[in-house]
């Protein structure tokens, strides 16, 4: 099985130059350790690896972790760190003292939990990285760009990326974008997804939740999968799951943490006072929305009532993706108001604002734009807007509205 390698392997390297401590969170099975074993084994400095999920390193990280960094000493990689937070304060001693870059290489996959212990033991001491599971550019070897509508920066991209139409797309929404799918280590799509879920809740859900009922939970996130790209409605999903509100913001609360989903909250600000309060919400891989929601081959999904949100979804997660796989903070929002007019995502930077629309179509019509004039009330200036679409090739209405085929994120 061949190495793919990961955009976030550039921002290791660099980083660890002037941290002591670089701390990668992120979903089990998204490539964490995989990509910091490789890159330790280019790096060739006798970095040792261990991990936590071994009951007797993580008994003794736990009760002396002194002796563990004694006999764990640095450059060392620390696998599943959130098992043992009284480390944190030990290797904050160890920095203090030592002050070398690239010490401690770590991975997490319970991000919430984690940043506690980092917060109050490393602040300012740890590089903090969320590797997501694969993005398409990843996927097909393409360069790490942060998405933008910037308008050269588009078209010299495109020029480097092949074009796929609709059933291609939907091949990698179906399919999805865990690594080990990906790289075919594990061919059968569905017998992988149902292992990873067991163990998720078996191993992760768990550890967070200690009596959890599984078979509620399975139907929690069935539902949470089923309203993707949709307003977070906790009584519809409590409803459909047989459990009450307060279950349901937690076991939502354990998703986010364990890096299955994210929310993408509503832009506002003091002049646009008619918009809602209500985040949506995604899931980072689009393959476990499918398997979730029981959508048999890629062609059942393209055709499907879900069509729309799974290729919201995708897009919306992909272009997130770009932004923490290049080490950076995405401010995304999406705008909705009273009056039900609502714009999928905003994105935010050097004071304007970037309206953004998602289509399932290749031949996108300019009344799509109409939308975006509901922020010319917003003091940040309105910047080039965009349809994300299944174009064929990049283009235009005008030089303030593109027309940017999903492809090419």
């Amino acid at each position: 099985m061949e190495y793919i390698r990961r955009h976030m392997e550039e921002q290791i390297l660099r980083l660890s130059k002037s941290y002591s401590a670089i701390l990668v969170t992120g979903p089990r099975q998204a490539g964490k350790t995989t990509m910091l074993r490789s890159l330790a084994e280019k790096e060739n400095i006798g970095r040792e690896y261990v991990t936590l999920d071994d009951l007797s390193e993580r008994d003794m990280a736990k009760n002396d972790p002194a002796l563990f960094l004694q006999l764990h000493k640095p450059p060392v990689l620390i696998d599943e760190v959130q098992y043992a937070p009284e480390l944190f304060t030990y290797i904050k001693i160890h920095i203090d003292e030592h002050h070398n870059p690239g010490d401690f290489w770590m991975t997490g996959s319970q991000i919430f939990r984690l940043m506690r212990g980092v917060q109050e033991s490393l602040a300012g001491r740890v590089a903090l990285l969320h590797m997501s599971p694969m993005s398409q550019r990843e996927i097909i070897g393409a360069p790490c760009v942060p998405f933008t509508t910037e308008f050269d920066l588009l078209l010299s991209e495109s020029k480097k990326i092949t074009p796929i139409e609709t059933p291609k797309m939907f091949e990698r929404i179906w399919k999805g974008c865990m690594p080990g799918l990906v790289s075919g280590q594990f061919a059968d799509r569905n017998i992988f997804y149902s292992s990873y879920f067991s163990a998720f809740v078996e191993r992760d859900v768990r550890e967070l939740s200690g009596g959890i009922d599984a078979l509620k939970f399975n139907r929690f996130v069935t539902a949470v999968a089923a309203r993707t790209s949709q307003l977070l409605n906790y009584k519809a999903i409590a409803d459909d799951s047989d459990i009450d509100m307060p279950t349901a913001k937690e076991w939502l609360n354990i998703l986010e943490t364990l890096g299955i989903v994210f929310l993408l909250h509503p832009y506002s600000n003091n002049v646009l006072k008619r918009t809602i309060k209500t985040p949506k919400v995604y899931f980072y891989d689009t393959g476990l929305v499918c398997y979730l929601t029981k959508w048999s081959s890629p062609e059942v999904a393209q055709s499907g009532a879900m069509s729309g949100a799974l290729l919201e979804n995708f897009t919306v997660s992909e272009i997130m993706k770009s932004y923490q796989n290049a080490g950076l903070e995405p401010y995304l929002y999406f705008y909705r108001d009273r009056d039900a007019k609502e714009i999928d995502i905003i994105m935010e930077g050097d004071g304007k604002l970037c309206p953004l629309e998602i289509k399932k179509t290749a031949t996108p019509d300019k009344r799509f734009t109409r939308v975006f004039s509901v922020i010319d009330k917003s003091p940040l200036k309105l910047g080039t807007s965009a349809i994300l679409c299944m174009a064929e090739h990049l283009g235009a209405f005008d030089r303030d509205n593109l027309i940017v085929p999903i492809w090419m994120i």
